[in-house]
């Protein structure tokens, strides 16, 4: 299993990205994903999460301004980011609980990482 995570780049304060994360391999279904992100000198921050069913979660420093959604059909996941900030600035991490074929089991698996910079 792989996740595969694009879309980060340089964006002037104000501006949008949309950001995917795209699981592959043998996959039956995929239970809670999400979107972390660390800026230097910073501790990992949960920024987004969302449930096979629909329900999500964000910090509080981005409500308003980022929409996680998912496609279950093409296991992957977005992450939408409006009105950016500077201090939006960071790699962004997307994770997902896996359940592979065969296998009863959940496990985490982490994609590469995609960095934002927003410029003020």
């Amino acid at each position: 299993v792989q996740l595969q995570a694009s879309g980060g780049g340089v964006v002037q304060a104000g501006g949008s990205l949309r950001l995917s994360c795209a699981a592959s391999g043998s996959i039956n279904r995929i239970n809670f994903m999400g979107w972390y992100r660390q800026a230097p000198g910073n501790s990992r921050e949960l920024v987004a999460a969302i449930l096979r069913g629909g329900t999500t979660n964000y910090a509080d420093s981005v409500k308003g301004r980022f929409t996680i959604s998912r496609d279950n059909a093409k296991n992957t996941m977005y992450l939408q980011m409006n009105s950016l900030k500077p201090e939006d600035t960071a790699v962004y991490l997307c994770y997902a609980n896996i359940v592979q074929w065969g296998s009863t089991s959940e496990n985490v698996y982490w994609g590469q990482g995609t960095l934002v910079t927003v410029s003020s």
